[in-house]
């Protein structure tokens, strides 16, 4: 139990601590927008990090078909971090922005073909059955899934509502020490499936 709690811990404290990276010097600059890209699809992307990780993170836009995606601006630094918007898709609400390890991508890719066939029992029953013949996405151990919401399209980035996940597929209660049901401190949700995640009070 102590390794994992350790464990993730790290996670947060190289999360939130990245700018004093380099030596001390602050994070890298944030590289040039892409041709065509917009500033403020590239903002909005970014409202699901903290400010500390922003200029460090690679932005995306997905396509129509929510599988293939157009750079809008590429990632500096050591962040490996990648944000879209998911603003008005099929399963998500009217703003919706994430943020997650460009390793995460397929597991991304794959989440989005299962939301939309626009029924949230199928999107799940879909997920179910990947489990099961060993064909689900499996996320990166140990990366932070960053996610900004709100029930308005032109919400107030200021005003959205957060939330942050340490992915740990496979974490079980056996395994961690740590509890599958809700608490008073950190729990594991969705326990022995690839999309196991430690969640923490309120979230």
């Amino acid at each position: 139990m102590k390794r994992i709690v350790l464990s993730a811990c790290g996670v947060l404290a190289v999360s939130a601590g990245i700018v004093f990276a380099q030596g001390g010097r602050g994070p890298a600059p944030a590289a040039p927008l892409e041709a065509g890209a917009s500033q403020a699809d590239v903002d909005k992307a970014l409202t699901a990090l903290p400010d500390s990780l922003k200029s460090q993170a690679m932005v995306i836009k997905w396509n129509a078909d929510h599988q293939t995606y157009t750079t809008l601006r590429k990632g500096s630094g050591t962040a490996n971090l990648v944000c879209y918007d998911r603003s008005g898709f099929p399963g998500q609400q009217p703003y919706s922005t994430e943020c997650t390890s460009m390793g995460n991508i397929e597991r991304v890719k794959q989440n989005l073909k299962f939301e939309a066939l626009g029924d949230r029992a199928k999107a799940q029953e879909a997920i179910k059955q990947a489990e099961m013949n060993g064909t689900r996405v499996k996320p990166e151990y140990g990366s932070v899934f960053y996610h900004g919401m709100g029930q308005e399209a032109n919400a107030d980035p200021t005003k959205l509502r957060h939330h942050m996940t340490i992915a740990m597929p496979g974490a079980t209660a056996q395994s961690t020490g740590l509890p599958d049901k809700p608490g008073p401190g950190v729990w594991v949700m969705d326990a022995g499936t690839t999309g196991a995640h430690l969640m923490t009070p309120g979230e």
